[in-house]
């Protein structure tokens, strides 16, 4: 791995773990913003509490050593929570500045998982 992809895979991966974590924060509390944006997306509010622990698990599976399968996992679940909140509110027609977030999230799912070191890939034997 070239320290280019290196540095790039740690800027994202940084950048989307606090992402995460975060957001799943303030899922877990639950804000007050975060319940009404939930209500309006039509989502049940025990949604927020799956959001936020699987968040932070995503984000503890991301960082820690090896595990490649376990990481495979985190990923397609960022990436399935992010994606599903873009359609989400564009479904319920809202405005385009709430997709910045989670095309935010996409976008550094994406680029973490593709420049990852040999040693956080899942290996088939």
């Amino acid at each position: 791995m070239t320290k280019r992809n290196k540095i790039i895979y740690w800027i994202a991966t940084l950048w989307l773990a606090l992402g995460m974590t975060s957001t799943g924060i303030v899922q877990l509390i639950p804000m007050k913003e975060e319940v009404e944006m939930i209500q309006r997306l039509g989502y049940p509010l025990y949604f927020l509490t799956l959001l936020g622990v699987w968040k932070l698990l995503g984000v503890i599976a991301i960082l820690i050593p090896k595990f490649g399968l376990l990481k495979e996992w985190a990923y397609a679940g960022f990436f399935f929570a992010m994606s599903g909140a873009v359609v989400s509110h564009l479904a319920v027609k809202e405005d385009a500045s709430t997709l910045f977030g989670p095309i935010l999230l996409i976008v550094l799912t994406v680029v973490s998982w593709y420049f990852r070191p040999e040693s956080r890939r899942c290996t088939s034997n």
